[in-house]
This record gives structure tokens, sequence and C-alpha cells, in this order.
């Protein structure tokens, strides 16, 4: 019976060795599985994350280019036929026949670049109505060469003018077309990033289960950036649809503006050729032109706000660009009381374009003069410190512009940087949205501390020289 007893309690201990084998083996693999399933979504939605931002830039660009090209190059065309009409210039129609030849070749060959089915047909109408614009170019040509040497009356451009706005108009089709084409992008971007989300917590719910040392380390070394590269992709999404949006504002606006600003340049041609120079109405005239030419340089910087030049870097130091500021606004400021002071000095360099930065902290402190209306401070520092950039930490100067004014609410917060959004009443609501982006191009960031009646800071995070 002792033997019997002995053989059972064997036979138990190595049932109970196997069934913890098992589970150890289970655990671990169970771990593994974890770990698999974490390193797969890391890469997903890096590689996600990348095929987004390519994506985006791809079609944001693809929607300037396009239209723009088409609507600069028609308008340039009818600028030529206008001169040809007013003056029988035939070195501005030989121009004409050239730009008109290369714009229809760029139009066949844009089509295979066009990724739906609505761009292509909207192109195929484009170039369906070329033609005819063409032909009523050539219409005029043939009147003026079978007619007096005068100049060709506005009635006659009626037809050609007809078919231009034609093509303007389905210029601004194909833009919103692209732009459609992002938003199916982008709502299939998001449905993946947030099913990538759901599985990242699934995969943290069971390495809590696993094991709750392990699941801290797991969390803290793989989970957390990975959950903040997912928010960054987010808020990449949303900036970059509204910088879109914005660009597609500023080509319909320059698409209104100019297409009157053409007929007007064209009857001054028309005027001045019967005026004689040095009269009253030949100067009226060319004060008019100037005009003009003053409203087309306004066009240009509104295009400028959504696509701003690269800035020209240049080594300088941190507190540099703080004192030419307050040289240059303290006197503005001391009309109001309102007090404008550097405070300390940090011994460091940044690499920066002077003018860029110069902008952006103008834009800040007449902000915190605006909050603060009269009485009050406006400190200007600069300070080290050490903040992610370009997904690393690095050694970093920040600019600071801090005021006693009344804060930010916490509604308007929602909606700081978003274009022309402001709660001014003379506002365009731009000067932050340009400012973010100046600074981004710089390889920085633009960040801000406030509480409501306690007053704001603004911080310029830029990279150390």
């Amino acid at each position: 019976m002792t033997k019997r007893r002995a053989n059972h309690q064997v036979s138990g201990y190595h049932a109970m060795s196997g069934g913890i084998k098992y589970r150890l083996v289970a655990f671990i693999l169970a771990i593994a599985g974890m770990f698999v399933l974490i390193a797969w979504t890391g890469h997903t939605s890096w590689r996600r994350t990348g095929e987004l931002r390519e994506k985006l830039t791809t079609v944001q660009l693809q929607s300037f280019q396009i239209a723009d090209h088409l609507q600069q190059t028609i308008w340039e065309l009818d600028n030529l036929v206008l001169r040809y009409g007013a003056y029988h210039d035939t070195n501005a129609w030989a121009h004409f026949l050239t730009r008109s030849k290369e714009l229809d070749t760029w139009i066949d060959d844009e089509r295979p670049i066009l990724t739906t089915a609505t761009e292509r047909q909207v192109l195929d109408l484009i170039d369906a109505r070329y033609d005819d614009y063409r032909a009523a170019a050539h219409g005029i040509d043939t009147r003026i060469r079978s007619g007096p040497p005068t100049a060709t009356p506005m009635v006659e451009f009626a037809d050609f003018e007809k078919q231009s706005q034609r093509i303007l108009n389905l210029g601004s089709h194909l833009a919103k077309a692209h732009l459609d084409s992002m938003g199916s992008f982008l709502a299939g971007s998001q449905k993946s990033l947030t099913y990538l989300r759901v599985v990242l917590l699934i995969s943290l719910a069971l390495l809590l289960l696993a094991g709750g040392g392990l699941a801290v380390v797991v969390y803290r070394e793989l989970i957390a950036p990975l959950q903040l590269k997912l928010v960054e992709s987010q808020a990449l999404m949303e900036r970059q649809e509204k910088l879109a949006s914005l660009g597609l504002l500023a080509a319909g606006v320059a698409h209104e503006i100019r297409n009157p600003l053409t007929a007007i340049k064209a009857w001054l041609f028309l005027q001045q050729k019967h005026l004689l120079p040095g009269t009253p109405e030949h100067t009226d005239t060319q004060v008019i032109a100037n005009e003009v030419s003053r409203l087309e340089n306004i066009v240009k910087d509104v295009l400028l706000v959504a696509r701003p030049s690269e800035p020209r870097l240049t080594t300088v130091l941190a507190d540099e660009p703080l004192r030419q500021v307050q040289a240059l606004l303290k006197p503005q400021l001391e009309k109001d009381n309102i007090r404008l002071a550097v405070q300390g000095s940090v011994s460091a360099s940044i690499k920066i374009d002077p003018q860029q930065i110069q902008q952006v902290l103008i834009n800040l402190i007449q902000n915190a003069a605006d909050s603060i209306g009269q009485d009050g401070e406006v400190t200007l520092r600069a300070r080290l410190d050490n903040k992610r950039l370009a997904d690393r930490v690095t050694d970093v100067v920040i600019l600071e512009v801090a005021d006693t004014g009344k804060g930010i609410t916490p509604e308007v917060e929602k909606r700081l940087f978003d274009p022309f959004f402001t709660t001014k009443e003379t506002g365009t609501g731009l000067g932050l949205s340009i400012a973010a982006r100046m600074v981004e191009k710089h390889g920085g960031a633009l960040q801000y501390q406030t509480q409501p009646d306690h007053g704001t800071t603004f911080g310029i995070v830029l990279p150390r020289a």
C-alpha cells in the first residue's frame, strides 16, 4: 500500500510538473505573441503614417500644381490674345501659338498622373473645352488679319472670354476633385489608424494579465511612444486637411479676383492707346494700372499664405532676434503703457531665417498687446531645454513671449491655430497659422501655456546650433 501511495504521488508530481510546464509554455508563447503583435502594430502604424504623409504631400502638391498651372497659363494666354487684339502685336500671337501648344501637350501628359475617374473626367472636359478655346483665339486672328489695322472691338472677344471662363471654372473643379480624393484617403486612413489603436489597447490588456511588471516595462518602452505617434499622425491629418482647404481657398480667391483684373487691364490698354502721354487722362489711366498691379501683388501674397517660402538659415545668437523686435516695437507699445522687456540672457546660438522668426515674434507680441489692452507687461526671454523634435530628444532654445493679459479661453484654444479663425474685429485669422508653419519650416515647434485672467506664454522651440 505504501508503494501504491508512493507511485500515486510520483504520478501526481509528474502530472503537476507537466501542467506547470504547459502553462509556462503557454504564458511564454502568449507574451511572445503579444510582442509580435505589438511589433507588427508598430511597423504597420509607422508604415501607414509614412504613406499618409507622402500621400497628403503628393495630393496637396498636385491639387495646387495642376489647377495653378492650368489657370496661370490660361491667364497668360488671355493676356497675349488681348495684347494681340489691342496692338496687333504679331510677337504676342506667335508667343500664344507656342504656349498654347505646350499647354495642349501638358494636358495630355497629366492624365496618367490622376488617380480617380472624376479627375480624369474633368481633365477630359478641359481638353475638349481647350480645343474650343484655341478655335476662338484663331477666329480672332482671322478677323484681325482680314480687317483694318485698328484696335479690335471688345465685343469680338466675347466668345473667346466665354471659352476662357469655362476652362478656368473646370480648373477649379479639378482642384476640388483632388481635394475630394484626399478626403476619401483620409477617411480610410482614419479607419485604419483607429483599428491599429484598438489592436494596441487589446495587446496592452493581455500583457497586463500576463504579468504586471512586464506590462509596465512594455507600456513604458513601446506602447506610450506608439500612442504618441498615432496621435501625431491624427493631428497631422487634421492639419494637412486644413492647409489643403486653405490652399484651395487661396486659389479660388486668386481666380475670382484675377478675372476682372484681366478685363480691367484690357480696357486700360485700349484707352491708353487713344490718349496722349502727359495729359491728365493718360496720367489717370497710369494710376489705375499701378493699382491693378498692386492688387495682383496682394493676390500673390494670399497664395504665399498657403505656401510659405523656405527659410534662408543663418547662425545668430539666441538673444539677437528678441532685442531686435524689442527695439522695433517698444515705442509703439509704450503708447498704451505696455512695457516690453528682454529678460536674462543665454550663451547659445540658433540657425534661423532672421526675417521669418522676427515676423513670428512680432505677431506674438502684437497678440500679447491686444490681450493686455493697456497697462501691462510683455516679457521676452530665451532659455535652454531638452525637447522632442523630429522624433528624437535634442537640445533646444526656446524664445518665449509672456504677457500679463487675459489669457486664452478653452473655447478659443480648440481653434487657436485654425486658418481664418480670429477673435479680433479686423483680424484675418492667419497670423498664428503662418507663424506655426514658419517655425515648422525651421525644424521647430510653436508651443504655449495659458491661464485665463493670468496671461499667456508662447514659446518658439528651435534646435540649438
